[in-house]
């Protein structure tokens, strides 16, 4: 056990003097709790003690508090040509999205063209290999549907 913690604070240590690594906010104390063992008879601390976050400071809430405020009350783009730049990107991505439908229609075609070669081969099936085609319309249909759901809420939301 110690060797690994003797290995991962070397580790550590050369990948700070390499690369820039992301550190964690607070470091929790591990070995604030006594570990239990069968020779142990008496009562570890609770472990909520070990694991409690540090509480924010005032201005720390007050910012954030204010960055959110700003989020909701930002205003419009004040030149025209902001303004028409945001309706051609809307409108570039609701064509980008729905040109999804495309795919959604080839499968259909497939779905029923696979349904007409199979019944020219088996007549005797054909109820059956109908309700298949219909149930494959259906989940083609619906994977079309949610494209143009996609491409709505790029132009509108």
């Amino acid at each position: 056990m110690a060797a690994t913690r003797v290995f991962t604070s070397r580790l550590a240590s050369t990948m700070a003097q390499t690369s820039k690594v992301a550190r964690p906010a607070a470091r929790f104390q591990m070995n604030a709790v006594p570990k239990r063992t069968f020779t142990n008879q008496r009562q570890t601390p609770s472990l909520a003690t070990a694991f409690q976050t540090p509480k924010r400071s005032s201005m720390v809430n007050a910012n954030l508090r204010q960055a959110f405020a700003n989020v909701q009350n930002r205003r419009q783009y004040s030149s025209d040509v902001a303004n028409a730049m945001v309706e051609v990107s809307k409108n570039m991505g609701m064509g980008t999205a729905a040109s999804g439908l495309g795919g959604a229609g080839i499968g259909i075609g497939l779905v029923f063209a696979a349904l007409l070669m199979s019944v020219s081969r088996n007549p005797a099936l054909r109820g059956q290999l109908f309700t298949y085609a219909i149930l494959g319309f259906a989940f083609v249909e619906a994977m079309g549907l949610f494209d143009l759901m996609v491409a709505m809420m790029c132009k509108y939301v």
